[in-house]
């Protein structure tokens, strides 16, 4: 269990340790991005030359950590977590600094990085807290405990149209009626409006948080109990 962060009321912040104003481009091109959490330096690797999309840090993961942190999910600690496409793995890492037991997930080709970022970030005494595991939609689901889960996280991972129906599946797999799933998006298009109504069909959704500077939203989630048959 990680023990190397203390929850102190109104101390908790996910602060960017250099601000991060910079246009878009430049954020593509930086090799990291560092924050300071609760006195520990989180430094996070990034390569969108050879990975794209899956290894840059976006505004979503910074705003959900911010969002779990400040208390958002009351405590973490001793919660069976998993992240979902998690890219370069800021808002798994944060989740098992809080003290819950963290499966880390994406694409076999994003976990090079995904797991030098967090191996890199644990202390050694929070090392045991985060597992990376490989997790493409809808696929070898079986892998993974059915409902297994407290609560889910995914950060900007609504955006291809083309990946929703194994998206939701997924999530259905995962979930009990009793986990959360918190989801931090920028609504950019259409196509992510009718995400979160195909969402609305199997799970009751609310939107929880919402950071007007970055316009990103966070929408937790959780399953609608399957109806009973009738006799």
């Amino acid at each position: 269990m990680c023990s190397c962060v203390t929850q102190e009321e109104n101390n908790m912040a996910l602060v960017p340790y250099v601000e991060n104003c910079s246009p878009l481009l430049s954020k593509l091109h930086s090799a990291s991005a560092q924050f300071e959490f609760n006195s520990h330096r989180v430094t996070v690797s990034q390569d969108w030359r050879r990975h794209g999309v899956a290894a840059v840090l976006w505004d979503a993961a910074v705003v959900l950590s911010v969002y779990m942190e400040q208390g958002g999910e009351l405590t973490l600690k001793g919660k069976r977590v998993i992240e979902l496409g998690a890219g370069t793995g800021l808002a798994g890492i944060v989740a098992a600094l809080l003290g819950a037991e963290v499966t880390v997930t994406d694409r076999a080709s994003a976990l090079d990085l995904l797991s030098t970022n967090v191996k890199s970030n644990l202390p050694p005494g929070c090392q045991g807290s985060a597992t990376v595991s490989e997790l493409t939609w809808g696929q070898g689901l079986d892998r993974y405990p059915a409902g297994g889960f407290d609560l889910v996280l995914g950060a900007d991972i609504v955006y291809l149209e083309d990946t929703f129906v194994a998206l939701l599946q997924t999530l259905e797999h995962l979930c009990s009626d009793a986990t959360a799933v918190l989801l931090a998006c920028k609504i950019r298009y259409e196509r992510d409006t009718r995400f979160l109504e195909l969402l609305k069909e199997r799970f009751r959704v609310e939107e929880v948080h919402y950071d007007q500077q970055r316009d990103i939203h966070i929408y937790k989630a959780w399953k609608l109990p399957e109806p009973r048959a009738e006799l």
